[in-house]
């Protein structure tokens, strides 16, 4: 069976830092870029960051340049955003994503749950 789960999600202040984890299993996540996406309460679905599979590439939003970062740890099989200076407008349900890459499963995708991060005073 197929899961991304999500977790780390939460009430935190404007200024603070939060950290999410996706954990992966049911397939073998080096074959898997992974990334992060958030959607607002009316506004469409946005990619915020992704990863190569050996996590040497990363792309990032133009809106958290500088304040997230994308990372992975294959043997944990756990893709991770820290984001720090977090703003009002970084409220949203945030989403992980594997991508596959590998011959063997390159066009296969997978979505998970989701996790609430709020920002607010």
């Amino acid at each position: 069976q197929v899961q991304l789960v999500e977790s780390g999600g939460g009430l935190v202040q404007p200024g603070e830092s939060l950290k999410l984890s996706c954990v992966i299993s049911g397939f073998t996540f080096i074959n898997y870029a992974m990334s992060w996406y958030r959607q607002a309460p009316g506004k469409e679905r946005e990619l915020v960051a992704d990863i190569s599979t050996l996590g040497t590439i990363t792309n990032y939003a133009d809106s958290v340049k500088g304040r997230f970062t994308i990372s992975r740890d294959n043997p944990k099989k756990t893709v991770y955003l820290q984001m720090n200076s977090l703003k009002p407008e970084d409220t949203a349900v945030y989403y992980c994503r594997a991508d596959g890459r590998a011959p063997g499963v390159r066009g296969m995708s997978f979505w998970g749950k989701g996790t609430l991060v709020t920002i607010s005073s």
